[in-house]
């Protein structure tokens, strides 16, 4: 399993903490992304992805987005051809876009750069995410297998163990009937 380290910016928000920031690329352009572990899917500003992607190519999104404040919130759907995260290649990635213009306002009015999207814990999960805080590096991991949602992964995860404990019983089963 090969990993890719990649270097995050600290941003001070208003001197009353931090948000976690990295650079990548989608389709081969520069993106400014946050790490967000409490985001449970991966999104990209919706009116920043002109850059990345032909609106026409986006679709709307029929299930509804919640956080960010809202349970309501429409959302578009797209497939990035390629997204990299250093080293890390994510081919035909199912991207969602909502309107994250209240996210960048406040970064404006902050004094920091918008941001192009937020990777939340698809990502996370899937590459077996590493936050180091004293290096200030995101170590991510490939995987095998293409989107492997965390549900299924955990689902497989449970699977293996159950074969491996049923492998175990009965092979101390056998052992003592000898």
């Amino acid at each position: 399993m090969n990993k890719t380290v990649l270097k995050i910016k600290l941003l001070n928000i208003d001197n009353d903490g931090y948000h976690l920031s990295i650079k990548a690329k989608l389709n081969g352009k520069l993106a400014h992304l946050l790490i967000d572990t409490g985001a449970s899917r991966t999104v990209f500003d919706l009116n920043r992805m002109s850059k990345f992607i032909k609106t026409a190519d986006m679709q709307e999104n029929e299930r509804l987005s919640t956080g960010l404040g809202t349970n309501t919130m429409k959302s578009q759907v797209a497939q990035l051809k390629k997204m990299e995260l250093g080293d890390l290649v994510i081919p035909d990635y199912k991207a969602i876009f909502l309107d994250l213009s209240h996210v960048n306002i406040s970064y404006v009015n902050a004094g920091l750069n918008p941001i192009d999207g937020v990777v939340g814990s698809d990502i996370l999960h899937d590459h077996k995410a590493v936050l180091d805080y004293d290096k200030l590096e995101l170590v991510l991991r490939s995987i095998e297998k293409k989107n492997l949602s965390p549900r299924k992964a955990a689902k497989k995860s449970v699977k293996r163990t159950a074969k491996k404990t049923t492998a175990k019983t009965k092979k101390k089963n056998d052992s003592k009937r000898r």
